[in-house]
């Protein structure tokens, strides 16, 4: 049976949050799209469903967590080359990301990571094919 992931994320800004990741290379559907929100593609079976907090705040009886002092989870996204992860990485730094610390170098991974504007923990993972989850 193959599922679909959907991440719900909350933002502050759609237009400033949809502009970060466009700059980042990822794609919107537009079906999924409003004014409190849109829907990023990562991958064939992957999607990101960035909210803005106020509609957020209704699919949950919990406070969303304050990403300055707490994280709420890391999201892996994988890469074809470590060129790509850099590549990536420096982007994502250029349109205001934060820096998530030192590259991660185990020969058949490698990672870099950024927290977005939001401060959503993102990792950037390339992993030789040979040694990939399949």
């Amino acid at each position: 049976m193959s599922h679909k992931l959907f991440v719900s994320l909350p933002i502050k800004n759609l237009d400033r949050t949809v502009a970060f990741f466009k700059a980042l290379g990822f794609t919107f559907n537009p079906k999924f799209d409003s004014e409190n929100g849109a829907c990023m593609l990562i991958g064939k079976h992957a999607y990101a469903m960035l909210v803005v907090e106020d509609l957020f705040k209704t699919f949950t009886k919990k406070q969303i967590c304050d990403t300055k002092t707490h994280v709420e989870g890391a999201y892996g996204i994988s890469c074809e080359s470590r060129a790509e992860v850099e590549a990536m990485w420096t982007k994502a730094l250029a349109c205001g990301a934060k820096d998530g610390g030192p590259p991660e170098d185990h020969a058949f991974m490698y990672s870099r990571s950024f927290e977005d504007l939001d401060g959503h923990h993102w990792e950037v993972v390339w992993m030789d094919p040979k040694e990939a989850v399949q």
